[in-house]
């Protein structure tokens, strides 16, 4: 693991000092957590915006699943 240096706003340090101090982790912990959630969600957003892009250039046929609607099974009410 590497040591960094970075620079914070006052009012977003108290902010992250108030929420380790109730989840008892360290600063370090809670900013890798929050970069590492952060990766996520933008990995997350990257791959929705590919498989949007392929539905729009490759659509899905008028009746191309329409011979699937017997096979449903929704369980009894």
């Amino acid at each position: 693991m590497r040591t960094i240096q970075m620079t914070i706003d006052e009012p977003l340090l108290k902010a992250v000092d108030r929420t380790i101090r109730q989840r008892k982790t360290t600063r370090s912990a809670f900013i890798r957590e929050a970069i590492e959630s952060s990766l996520r969600q933008s990995q997350r957003a990257t791959l929705e915006q590919r498989h949007a892009e392929g539905y729009a250039r490759a659509s899905v046929a008028a009746g191309e699943f329409d011979g699937w609607g017997n096979e449903q099974d929704w369980g009894a009410p």
